[in-house]
């Protein structure tokens, strides 16, 4: 029998598959729409981590390659466990989706034309709409904190609606102008005090 250090560990590696697995599971329409069980699952009921960390988490995924959902489950399985932590979260966030796309695969030719299964979807997009729309709203509360960051969010959208610019592009321009507007401030701060 292993010792007590290692049971914990298999315990959170269990934790960490059975979280994401049913984060998979359960959300329909990708990452973003993933925010509102990542929210229930990893901050409020595991305390992996913090709102704070959640949106770094998001805007790193944004540049990196790979589905934002993945990388996320990637972070936050590295942050609990290290590596292992960071395989187990990814294998269990990807599980359901091919479970189910391969159930599909087989019997979607039968059902796709089906007025049923079209009625469903439609009501699935409708609900992932208002999910995604809750998230954003409690990122927004916790994101944009002043003038500095309303500024900020109000250029990133208007170039993400009117421009077809890449969201890589437009996440390092608002991580250039962040560090661009705390230099400044700390000059400022610097010039008040002398």
């Amino acid at each position: 029998m292993g010792t007590m250090q290692e049971q914990n560990r298999l315990k959170t590696l269990a934790q960490l598959y059975g979280a994401w697995f049913r984060m998979g599971l359960f959300t329909f329409g990708g990452g973003y729409a993933m925010l509102p069980m990542i929210q229930k699952e990893v901050i409020e009921k595991y305390h992996w981590s913090t709102e704070d960390q959640i949106m770094d988490y998001y805007a790193i995924g944004q540049c990196t390659p790979g589905i934002i959902a993945v990388n996320a489950a990637t972070f936050v399985g590295y942050d609990v466990a290290g590596t292992i932590g960071g395989i187990v979260a990814t294998l269990g966030v990807v599980s359901p989706s091919l479970i189910i796309i391969t159930a599909i695969a087989a019997l979607i030719d039968n059902f796709s034309s089906l007025t049923v299964v079209q009625h469903a979807l439609g009501g699935i997009r409708v609900a992932v709409c208002v999910l995604m729309f809750t998230a954003v709203l409690r990122l927004w509360k916790k994101g944009v904190k002043d003038t500095f960051g309303l500024i900020v969010f109000l250029a990133a959208f208007l170039l993400c609606w009117r421009t077809s610019i890449s969201t890589v592009w437009l996440v390092m321009l608002a991580g250039l102008a962040g560090y661009v507007w705390y230099r400044v401030q700390k000059k400022r701060e610097r010039k008040v005090q002398a």
